[in-house]
């Protein structure tokens, strides 16, 4: 008789597919994917994130004003416009009209928030994140190639520092149930070094990083030791553009809660939920024998309460 969490296992494998209608990319994803093609210079990248933040007011701002908004001169604006596609800032504009007016068309969200209090708008503001995360998730194939990848890598190395420590905590701890060796580095500086260092020369191939906002600049050099020591980075982040994205192999970009002092993570976590199912997917024989394994030794020295 299989546990809850072998049930679980068994029955939540990733099916691959293409969107159904109703699953459109969001807004944030379709402007990533008009963004993240070309290599954009520093204040090119302060447009993109401005307009990535502010799509439904800024879609509407003549040149002038998005330039003041976004820091940079009318010429930066116009040569952005050209490095992401566009014939010039007119055409982008329209392009991003389109997206802006398409959020404002499918979003009660917008309107409900102002009759409710911080603490219920702290909330739809995650649902939203969880919703853009639902439509990305309408083409599985990335999360499931990466997956695969990171179950493959032996050992696996999960690095979460400062703030990013708990999700990695929380992948490190179910990673272990399936995967035989996965290593957590949550100190930065000569000790994440060691330990990048260590899992390469140990064989290992991949590293899931995550990194939350404040993004720290630690967390942005341990990236790079992994990657010189010959090992690939997927990351796990609330920015597709800016130096943490441009350093990873493979970037997963998803919104973080910030309405209120401390940001909260439902989207992170459940996106760091859905690679750890892929990598059961991946390899389901060592899954099953791995929780298999453990259910006995939690059983033998009692580790859970009967419910």
């Amino acid at each position: 008789m299989p546990s809850p969490q072998q049930a679980r296992a068994q029955a939540s494998a990733i099916t691959s597919g293409k969107a159904v209608p109703e699953a459109d990319a969001s807004p944030t994803s379709r402007l990533r994917e008009l963004f993240d093609g070309p290599r954009l210079s520093p204040g090119q990248r302060r447009i993109a994130q401005y307009l990535i933040e502010n799509i439904t007011e800024a879609a509407f701002l003549s040149i002038t004003d998005l330039a003041d908004r976004a820091g940079v001169s009318q010429p930066s604006v116009t040569r952005f416009a050209a490095a992401v596609g566009f014939s010039g800032y007119p055409a982008l504009r329209e392009r991003l009209q389109s997206i802006a007016l398409g959020t404002l068309a499918g979003g009660p969200l917008a309107a409900e928030e102002n009759r409710s209090n911080e603490l219920q708008a702290a909330v739809d503001a995650e649902i939203q994140n969880l919703e853009n995360l639902r439509r990305d998730f309408a083409d599985p194939g990335r999360v499931v190639q990466v997956g695969r990848e990171l179950s493959r890598s032996a050992p696996l190395t999960v690095l979460g520092l400062r703030i990013s420590v708990s999700l990695a905590e929380y992948f490190a701890y179910a990673a272990r149930r399936i995967h035989p060796d996965v290593r957590l580095v949550t100190r930065g500086g000569s000790v994440a070094y060691d330990a990048l260092l260590q899992s390469r020369e140990a064989g290992g191939t991949w590293v899931l990083a995550f990194g939350m906002p404040r993004h720290a600049q630690e967390t942005l050099t341990a990236i790079r030791v992994a990657r010189g020591a010959g090992l690939k980075v997927a990351l796990i982040t609330d920015l597709a553009l800016g130096p943490l994205a441009d350093e990873a192999d493979v970037t997963f970009t998803t919104g973080t809660g910030s309405r209120l002092v401390f940001d909260s993570y439902a989207a992170p976590g459940l996106l760091a939920a859905a690679l750890l199912q892929a990598m059961t997917d991946a390899d389901p024989e060592r899954t099953q024998a791995r929780l298999e394994e453990y259910e006995q030794v939690a059983d033998q020295h009692q580790f859970f309460l009967k419910d």
